[in-house]
């Protein structure tokens, strides 16, 4: 097995989008795959025709997108593979490896009442397994040694294992002719030469019964590593209630990509006691002997920090970029903006924010309507302010307009006064922005340009004089 290339897959079912639990079990294997110089790849687990619709599929391509997680072979469709399957099961027949069962649910559900009232497991009796049946509306089960047992090597847990009179012949095939999931990842996982089996530790009870079909069919048999849950702060499975319902609402709520794969892979995974990581150094250092075995808890607080490292790590043309990508209609106050201009108020905003909607936030003060100028200033404050205001407007009119001339221009008006340069610079802050932004006063000043600071402290002077 460790002489075969490294290949992983990343096999979520598109009955719901992408949840942040499904995002973290890809990331580990793409970063995995990454760090062995291996393959990853996308398998849609569709087989379940009702519930698995194709905007669900979008959202999972999208989301694993959004992260940077490409993939490197096109998507395998479960439901594009049904003659692979019947021809397997076929093979499983007549080996006598797999037989036909016509037990109705009725006749199932007698002896499982019966099971109930004996206080002991159900299992089925294997009722069919010597009829010889060869056709009908039938399921198909596979034929489970009873004695004996399953053991497994976990790269994380370590050995698992399983008797096998626990587990009865299991379905591998519906009477609609669809087969059960444990059968068609067995499939799908040797025809794609998987090598490790990166998932959710609540899939632990299925390894087994794959296991056993693998040894069944000659299949040589994948490494598993089974990572543990997340839960939210309350120690309760993590649920909506704890968070966004999908991984795309993260992108919407306005984080960026590099913070939720930071975020996630330290939801279970250490490398010291680093915090954070580029995506680069990640491949560098992962590795599956540094997954822990305890539950991973899922902190807001947390995320909101990582994110606002980030902020402050990214180069202001990235995030321009990333606003322009996925956030162009949200930023169409600034259409008409100088792109140097707009680049500019980013750059001095972006320090101060944790999430791409806060900087909208605020780049819609420094460029977007102008203000509405309802509160801010003191009753008592209104005929001084307005009187800072009178003068300022009358120096900077005639003032360089870039950070240090305004500055320069500001503080001699302020010494001239004989106060304080914060009481200017609450005046000044007020007029041009309405008083919801904090980045450096003459940066901003300097970003805003000489026509829209003049205007919007006339404007601020008429609508205090009114009030």
């Amino acid at each position: 097995m460790t002489d075969r290339p490294i290949r992983t897959r990343f096999a979520p079912s598109p009955t719901g989008f992408l949840h942040i639990g499904g995002a973290r079990t890809a990331l580990f294997n793409w970063l995995f795959a990454r760090a062995m110089g291996g393959v990853f790849l996308l398998r849609i687990e569709d087989t379940d025709r009702e519930r698995s619709l194709p905007h669900f599929t979008d959202d999972i391509m999208e989301s694993l997108r959004w992260l940077g997680m490409n993939w490197d072979e096109p998507p395998v469709f479960q439901s594009k593979r049904g003659e692979r399957y019947n021809e397997i099961i076929d093979q499983m027949l007549k080996k006598g490896q797999a037989y036909r069962c016509e037990c109705t649910p009725e006749e199932l559900d007698k002896v499982r009442a019966q099971c109930e009232k004996e206080k002991r497991a159900f299992r089925y009796p294997g009722t069919c397994r010597t009829k010889g049946l060869t056709h009908g509306k039938t399921v198909i089960r596979a034929v489970i040694p009873s004695r004996g047992e399953t053991e497994f090597e976990d790269c994380i847990r370590g050995s698992i294992k399983f008797q096998n009179r626990d587990f009865d012949d299991w379905v591998i095939s519906r009477t609609d002719g669809n087969p059960t999931y444990n059968y068609a990842v067995v499939v799908d996982d040797f025809d794609q030469k998987i090598t490790h089996v990166l998932r959710g530790d609540d899939h632990i009870n299925n390894t087994p019964k794959q296991i056993m079909l693998y040894q069944t069919l000659g299949f040589a048999v994948p490494r598993f590593a089974h990572l543990p849950m997340i839960m939210g702060t309350d120690r309760a499975k993590l649920s909506k209630r704890h968070g966004a319902g999908s991984t795309l609402e993260y992108q919407k709520m306005g984080f960026l990509p590099e913070a939720i794969i930071n975020f996630l892979v330290r939801m279970g995974w250490s490398h010291g006691d680093q915090e954070i990581f580029t995506v680069d150094e990640l491949i560098k250092v992962f590795s599956l002997d540094k997954i822990g075995k305890a539950n991973a808890i899922f902190n807001p607080e947390k995320l909101n920090w990582i994110s606002g490292h980030f902020f402050r790590e990214a180069s202001s043309a990235r995030l321009v970029n990333y606003l322009r990508t996925y956030f162009l209609n949200e930023i169409a106050f600034a259409s008409g903006v100088d792109e140097k201009r707009f680049e500019a108020g980013v750059a001095i905003i972006q320090a101060k924010v944790k999430t791409i909607l806060e900087l909208i936030d605020q780049l819609n003060c420094l460029f977007g309507p102008d203000p509405v100028y309802e509160a801010g200033i003191k009753v008592e404050e209104k005929a001084s302010t307005i009187e800072r205001l009178r003068e300022a407007g009358s120096v900077l009119s005639t003032s360089g307009f870039d950070k240090a001339g305004l500055e320069a221009s500001v503080r001699t008006l302020v010494e001239t006064r004989g106060e304080k340069l914060a009481q200017m610079a609450q005046a000044l802050r007020f007029a041009v922005t309405g008083g919801k932004v904090s980045p450096g006063l003459f940066e901003m000043l300097e970003v805003q340009g000489r026509e829209t600071v003049l205007r919007r402290i006339h404007q601020a002077v008429e609508s205090l004089s009114r009030a």
